[in-house]
């Protein structure tokens, strides 16, 4: 790499049993750390989570409960992993939004010190979204090659983007040309959501929360336990699919389970 280090750089990865970076549990951590002098270390470590794999999460990863149920615990490698790190800088992709905080929360259950209070960061997800920009000016640029004159005028908003879907049209000749199509290319969600943000998701056939200090429970369970959450679900900002669904189960109206067929589907 044509990266001056002063100090070893720990580049990292996770996988884990979901997305929620306090409740979910590290499955999988893979670290190689560089030295200045060009040497590499590679340390890969497969956990029990202590708790089943969601099926939903086997389906990205492919590591399933077998495959875990004879390896150690995090807490059991803790000291070990920690000592790989030592004072390494970090590195990784989109590792501040999630692989570190949710190392920190499998540090702090096994009560070794982990901070980040002294390490640089790279995450090679900030760099490619700062220098590659998303905005409708880029946008226009790149594929019709004009300078938005008109940004943030709302017509010249809406002329640049028809500009650009045609562009895109033209660039891509594999993207669908009908409206179904296209709202499918751009509307990818994982199918065991239940509404459209996935606020709510199927896990092992039950309806579970996918946000939030409550992340993992069940919805029947909230509603019987903390039905003030749900209440609270009702006057927050969430979109009207998510708040049907707390309005139901707050009347006892839980969702049928799909068929796996559905749920491939």
């Amino acid at each position: 790499m044509k990266l001056k280090l002063e100090k070893p750089l720990a580049v990292f990865d996770v996988e884990s049993t979901g997305i929620n970076k306090r409740a979910d549990r590290i499955i999988e951590l893979a670290i190689i750390k560089l030295y200045p002098d060009g040497k590499r270390e590679t340390h890969e470590y497969l956990f029990n989570p202590e708790r089943p794999i969601p099926t939903e999460a086997i389906a990205i990863h492919g590591i399933t409960n077998d495959d875990v149920k004879d390896c150690p615990k995090f807490a059991e490698k803790a000291r070990e992993i920690a000592a790989i790190f030592g004072e390494a800088d970090l590195g990784g992709y989109n590792i501040l939004g999630y692989d570190i905080p949710i190392l920190q929360e499998e540090f702090t259950r096994a009560n070794v010190p982990f901070s980040i209070e002294s390490r640089r960061i790279f995450d090679a997800q900030r760099v490619f979204h700062k220098k590659v920009p998303r905005d409708l000016t880029a946008a226009l640029k790149y594929y019709c090659g004009e300078l938005h004159l008109n940004a943030h005028g709302a017509l010249g908003d809406v002329e640049a983007t028809i500009s650009v879907m045609e562009g895109q049209l033209e660039k891509y000749p594999d993207l669908p040309r009908d409206l179904d199509g296209l709202d499918a290319f751009c509307n990818t969600r994982d199918p065991f959501w239940l509404d459209r943000t996935g606020k709510f998701k199927w896990q092992d056939g039950e309806v579970v929360l996918n946000f939030g200090r409550y992340g993992g429970r069940k919805l029947k369970t909230l509603a019987a336990e903390e039905p003030n959450f749900l209440r609270w679900m009702l006057k927050a900002d969430f979109p009207q699919d998510t708040r049907d669904i707390a309005e139901r189960a707050l009347r006892g109206q839980f969702p049928t389970p799909p068929t796996p067929q559905s749920a491939a589907d």
